[in-house]
């Protein structure tokens, strides 16, 4: 399946990216890496090398920018298929700048449709997000649960991809579109050779985690403690970033399918459970032997009480399901934050 297809990783040295990217190597694809670096450096590309033995072709470029993304294509004009992880992804942070993450998460999505409509690249896959369901009426959320106004201008700027897509492909039925919905990765590659490195302060849990059992940041916030949950915080499914990357190729193998017809398809990826900021915690505690020091804060804004994932639908359309489990990804993530501080 795999055999001679082309395939563009936009913002392919961040989280996910990188480590989709080891995977799609491992599986016979050529890959193409495009980045502006605004919350990364090249050093993914040294760790993926490390793990494959290949080196991925790499620009640097922000696809925000129409001349910049325009001089991209006319170097790499064709492509089998796309993966589309270039975005802004904090949602607190996307209160405080919504233009930033308007202009950059809507505005490249666009540019890099009209691309792929003018350089009939026919094969697209759309990173979105969990928040697109905002707070969901029933839990666990299946990818018919209704999109409910969105709680933040990120998760606003995922909804709005989701419908863009679906009106280019009206007009462009040549294109056809998987949509991956992640609730909350986390971890690393199990080698420690990649992993999530935010530049800047994490505006996730597990890295603030890690960071802070590392001493680079004095202590956790744990955003409320009055949620209607058991143990009063909030509940997520924490997905191991590697089954997320998994789940990327089994998406990009249904896309090629000959016998698929669907224009555009979503699907969860996600464990199927929930677990709670303070679970998180003590699974932390559990791995690395050590207590963490946290505090009880005010609740942030935007924070729904709990979303975590069906994935029956992955589970019996792509043939895909989670293989770790959060003690797995809590582990890795810890060991990858131990290898870049030198931590024995």
């Amino acid at each position: 399946m795999s055999e001679g297809k082309k395939v563009l990783l936009t913002g392919g040295l961040g989280f996910i990216g990188s480590h989709t990217a080891v995977v799609l190597i491992e599986r016979g694809y050529d890959l193409v890496i495009v980045d502006n670096l605004s919350n990364t450096t090249e050093e993914p590309l040294d760790g993926i090398e490390a793990i494959t033995g290949v080196r991925p072709a790499f620009e640097k470029a922000d696809l925000s920018i129409s001349d910049e993304i325009e001089a991209f294509f006319s170097k790499h004009p064709k492509f089998d298929g796309v993966i589309n992880f270039a975005a802004f992804k904090a949602v607190g942070e996307s209160y405080k700048d919504p233009l930033k993450y308007y202009t950059n998460n809507i505005q490249s999505l666009s540019l890099l449709l009209q691309q792929c409509a003018k350089r009939q690249i026919p094969k697209f896959i759309f990173s979105s997000s969990c928040t697109v369901y905002g707070e969901a009426e029933h839990l666990p959320i299946d990818e018919n649960a209704p999109i409910q106004e969105a709680l933040s201008p990120y998760g606003n700027t995922k909804q709005i991809g989701e419908e863009i897509i679906r009106d280019t492909i009206e007009v462009h039925p040549e294109l056809k579109c998987i949509s991956l919905r992640y609730f909350n990765p986390i971890g690393a590659h199990p080698t420690a050779a990649i992993g999530e490195l935010p530049l800047g302060p994490p505006l996730n849990l597990v890295p603030f985690v890690t960071q802070t059992a590392a001493g680079i940041r004095e202590q956790l916030q744990v955003f409320g403690d009055d949620y209607d949950t058991p143990d009063g915080t909030n509940i997520r499914d924490y997905i191991h970033v590697m089954d997320v990357a998994e789940a990327h190729v089994c998406a990009l193998e249904r896309l090629f399918e000959e016998k698929n017809e669907a224009a555009m398809e979503f699907f969860n990826l996600g464990t199927g459970k929930g677990s709670s900021v303070l679970e998180v915690i003590r699974s932390f505690e559990k791995v690395s032997g050590q207590a963490l020091n946290y505090r009880i804060v005010e609740r942030r804004r935007g924070d729904v009480t709990a979303a975590y994932a069906d994935t029956t639908k992955a589970n019996e359309v792509l043939g895909w399901s989670a293989q770790y489990d959060l003690d797995d990804a809590v582990r890795d993530a810890w060991r990858w934050e131990k290898k870049i501080r030198n931590i024995e």
